[in-house]
């Protein structure tokens, strides 16, 4: 049967575009080695890409943040017939909500870390998350990825500054827990490598995140081998509690004291240049960067054919 086209979505409307351009043109690029490849810019949103035509393509998204991996565009897809590689619509909009993921963990005892949630408007006491969560804390938002938003409060000051931010949308507050940073791969249900994420500055936030030489990624991390398969063993916990579908990349954070990982987050569709954390993590398991590529799209062939098989 004739092979389909590769769709690689790219760029989008969140405030991570220009981290999907860069995603999309180095998928774009790997996978047109082995596919016929269209790159196709996502500039509007609740709508699909003109052209795109479900027996012809699949879809490998690169998009980030809103109307990429919260099941908009996926369940859009799905309504117009379209197969695409990753997590399905319900998966993506489960762990793109930080709050409804962490239940699920709670559920299947996967170790969080307890948060207050809340709209901009109507944000808690000072006193009340003092109490609570202490005076080290974290605050972002429920639903954004790329640490969007993230901001640290380590005084009364820098909370109610914090608190006073958070001007539209749905929030959380998290104690800020001390320890090293895990990021791992999970492919087909398998985990990948654990890689170490360092920032010189202490603080993981978009600046860190994004601008050369803020932070180093260490692979494999520098962690005991007990505590590398147990972090492995609960990202393919939250890989199948989410019921994630193809590849994701969980987040971790290993706390000093009692040297247990407890989950941050799900990334649905991670950064996909070369030098980003999902082809890191993979990296230590063997792969290249253009064979992860034919990897991550390989179960969307299949789909595809199974559908297709007899027409």
């Amino acid at each position: 049967m004739k092979q389909p086209r590769i769709a690689v979505l790219y760029g989008g409307v969140s405030q991570e575009r220009e981290v999907s351009l860069g995603s999309g043109q180095a998928a774009a690029a790997s996978l047109g080695k082995f596919f016929e490849v269209d790159l196709i810019d996502v500039a509007e949103r609740d709508r699909l890409p003109d052209g795109l035509d479900g027996r012809e393509q699949i879809v490998f998204s690169t998009l980030h943040g809103s109307f990429g991996e919260d099941g908009a565009m996926q369940s859009m897809m799905d309504a117009a017939g379209v197969i695409y590689a990753g997590c399905d619509a319900k998966s993506s909009a489960l762990t793109f909500d930080k709050v409804a993921t962490k239940k699920v963990m709670k559920s299947v005892g996967v170790p969080v870390a307890d948060e207050i949630a809340f709209d901009a408007g109507h944000q808690p006491a000072v006193s009340e998350i003092r109490v609570r969560l202490g005076s080290s804390l974290v605050i972002k938002p429920v639903a954004e990825g790329s640490s969007v938003g993230l901001q640290f409060a380590g005084n009364e000051a820098e909370l109610e500054q914090a608190l006073a931010d958070c001007a539209s949308g749905r929030w959380m507050v998290e104690p800020r827990l001390a320890g090293l940073e895990a990021t791992v791969g999970v492919l087909g249900g398998e985990a990948l490598g654990v890689v170490e994420i360092a920032p010189k500055s202490g603080a993981f936030d978009y600046r860190s995140k994004y601008t050369k030489g803020l932070t180093e990624y260490i692979a494999p991390a520098r962690l005991e081998d007990a505590c590398i398969e147990r972090i492995r063993k609960l990202a393919t916990t939250v890989f199948s509690a989410c019921d994630c579908r193809d590849y994701a990349r969980i987040d971790l954070i290993v706390d000093r004291t009692s040297g247990e990982p407890c989950f941050l987050e799900v990334n649905t569709l991670p950064g996909l240049k070369e030098t980003s954390l999902l082809p890191m993590s993979a990296g230590l398991c063997g792969y290249d960067f253009d064979e992860l590529l034919q990897k991550l799209v390989e179960p969307a062939l299949m789909r595809y054919r199974e559908r297709y098989s007899n027409s």
